[in-house]
């Protein structure tokens, strides 16, 4: 893990916070855009040495993480970024359709034109980078989208809810990067969750993103092997089908 990666945050927005704090937001920030990837192990010693703190403050952090089930913390205080099951990821996405549809709902009142500009600049440069097949970019975009959307819900329980399970979701998205076809592989409706929301049509905003989020999921199962997949039973379903 190189210290590059870990710079997650502005410094202006770590002015004033105490260390473990500052190392927890780093840790979180990197687990939820999918800097950190499924399986990687986080000792004390190495985000001590990234972050640039002192053992104290690092662990403080992986523990917080791993009271969030963020992260998955062995005896020596490494902790491991989990695997998604199939069944666990599923789970997750329809929590996700719950929520994140609320948080849509509750925004629509509360959007400024502002809000609306910086919404349209996140469609468009999601849309070019689909164009150029730039994933991380793509990935980028769309999260800014969302969460520009759930912050102005004035929630702050329900936004922490869904941060929390963005930070499952997160690396095994990050994962994906590196797999070809299956971003663009995904349908999104960003374009007209806008038009929704211009409109101040909370329903039709939320059940925008609802759709999408289940349509991403069956995509994403049908497309990704996850923690736990019997592969070798597949393979074998496979031959009997073929009659070899």
């Amino acid at each position: 893990m190189t210290k590059s990666a870990m710079a997650f945050l502005p410094s202006s927005e770590e002015n004033g916070l105490a260390l473990d704090e500052m190392a927890y937001r780093r840790l979180r920030r990197a687990l939820v855009t999918g800097t950190m990837l499924p399986g990687d192990r986080l000792s004390i010693r190495g985000v001590a040495a990234a972050l640039g703190v002192s053992a104290m403050p690092a662990r403080t952090a992986l523990r917080r993480l791993a009271a969030e089930q963020a992260v998955d913390l062995l005896p020596s205080g490494t902790a491991v970024v989990p695997r998604l099951t199939r069944a666990g990821f599923a789970e997750l996405s329809a929590i996700r359709a719950e929520l994140e549809p609320l948080a849509v709902r509750r925004a629509a009142p509360h959007l400024t034109e502002a809000d609306f500009a910086a919404l349209a600049a996140l469609v468009s440069a999601h849309d070019a980078a689909r164009e150029t097949s730039e994933a991380e970019i793509i990935q980028a975009a769309d999260r800014d989208f969302l969460f520009l959307i759930y912050r102005a819900a004035q929630a702050p329980l329900l936004l922490g809810l869904i941060e929390t399970l963005w930070l499952r979701r997160g690396p095994l998205f990050g994962a994906m990067r590196g797999q070809r076809g299956i971003l663009g592989g995904m349908r999104h409706r960003h374009g007209e969750i806008l038009e929704a929301l211009r409109a101040r049509d909370a329903e039709p905003a939320a059940a925008l993103l609802r759709s999408e989020i289940e349509e991403a999921t069956r995509f994403i199962q049908s497309a990704v092997r996850f923690e736990g997949d019997d592969t070798a039973a597949e393979r074998l379903a496979a031959i009997g089908r073929s009659g070899a």
